[in-house]
């Protein structure tokens, strides 16, 4: 079922990318014609950032299918952050495409030449405004369906891409009425909006190779799914590594019954793994435990008392972990606390001393979990 879902993503991302290429190739053409034929920078510079398109959509088909190659050797945990640096080198040739279109842009500001539109040129304007729209949403679409930060990006920079034909046609139209020529300056807006386009799939892609922080939602969930299992009480320190867009390895601590047994343990942590598999396409490399207390009802108290002091605390987000040995009198429990505080060592320190004031007797141990 992985493997056929794996296939139909690649099927599906090729496809669109064609069907780009297509498009963008096409309104290239007419684009160029058009510029060429009434001397304006403006509709030529639209048609390079429709060519950048084309390209871009071509380094997505080879990204696509170099992702969804099987595992090997030097590569053991796959291919999939390929996606990443083809969206890297997509932001590259439309970055280089805003760069050029800003210099001729500029050019043409201090060498201003004469302009002369036809009713052609503006219908081919307003039929590449609807078709990029048309194409934004569909390639958009597909690339939110289908996690591809590529094909998200090319639909992103199409919608853009009509908004900027659609400043070239007004700019046209006020060529026409008034003789006030102004395309020049529009290139200049086009060539910035490329630009900014081009650097922001840069920094979104140099952040998933970083390691952004996994979409809350997500990790939500799989709690959620371990939690629901027998046996399990809690779900913990979940950690993602992100091997490509719907590719994740990851850890997670859960909290059971200090009354099982290795031998029950096993099979619990197995059974994880394959549901987490099953249902979430996460596998879990490595499933860890918190002990949890069941055999003393005064301890259950002594856990609310310590729970309430603990979480009472501004900027303290999570309290697990929690286990008292009776035998050594200790106690032991972990906390999450907000990195946005400046404090963070004195919140530790009064924590750690209510605690140690209310039960004295004891040794404590906190650990400061990192808030993932």
């Amino acid at each position: 079922m992985k493997k056929n879902n794996e296939e139909k993503r690649e099927n599906i991302i090729i496809k669109t990318s064609i069907i780009g290429i297509l498009v963008n190739i096409l309104l290239v053409i007419f684009k160029a014609t058009v510029g060429l034929l009434s001397n304006s920078i403006a509709i030529i510079l639209d048609a390079v950032n429709n060519l950048s398109d084309a390209l871009s959509s071509i380094v997505t088909i080879i990204a696509t299918k170099i992702a969804d190659s099987e595992p090997d050797k030097k590569h053991p945990l796959g291919h999939g952050r390929v996606e990443y640096l083809s969206a890297m080198i997509v932001a590259g040739i439309i970055f280089y495409a805003g760069i050029t279109s800003l210099v001729e842009s500029i050019k043409k500001i201090i060498n201003p030449e004469k302009v002369e539109y036809s009713k052609i040129t503006l219908l081919v304007l307003l039929v590449s405004i609807i078709l990029k729209l048309v194409l934004g949403k569909y390639v958009k679409t597909k690339g939110e369906n289908f996690n591809s930060p590529s094909l998200i990006a090319s639909g992103s920079d199409a919608m853009s891409d009509a908004i900027l034909s659609l400043s070239v046609l007004l700019s046209a139209i006020l060529y026409i009425f008034t003789n006030i020529n102004i395309e020049a300056y529009v290139g200049v807006l086009i060539s910035i909006f490329i630009i900014k386009a081009g650097l922001e799939i840069f920094i979104d892609a140099i952040n998933e190779i970083l390691g952004k922080r996994v979409d809350k939602d997500i990790k939500t969930k799989i709690k959620k799914t371990i939690c629901e299992i027998e046996n399990v009480y809690g779900a913990y320190d979940l950690v993602l590594h992100n091997y490509g867009p719907d590719k994740y390895i990851g850890s997670v601590h859960i909290e059971i019954p200090d009354s099982m047994t290795a031998e029950q343990i096993d099979p619990l942590e197995r059974h994880i793994t394959d549901v987490v598999l099953a249902k979430h396409n996460v596998y879990l490399s490595g499933i860890t435990i918190y002990s949890m207390n069941t055999k003393n009802e005064e301890i259950i108290k002594i856990h609310s008392d310590i729970l309430n002091t603990v979480m009472s605390n501004e900027g303290v987000l999570e309290f697990h972990g929690f286990y008292i040995e009776e035998k050594n009198k200790s106690i032991r429990f972990d906390i999450i606390i907000d990195y946005s505080k400046k404090n963070r060592d004195e919140i530790y320190e009064k924590i750690y001393n209510d605690v140690k004031k209310k039960y004295p007797d004891y040794t404590i141990n906190i650990k400061v979990d990192i808030d993932i």
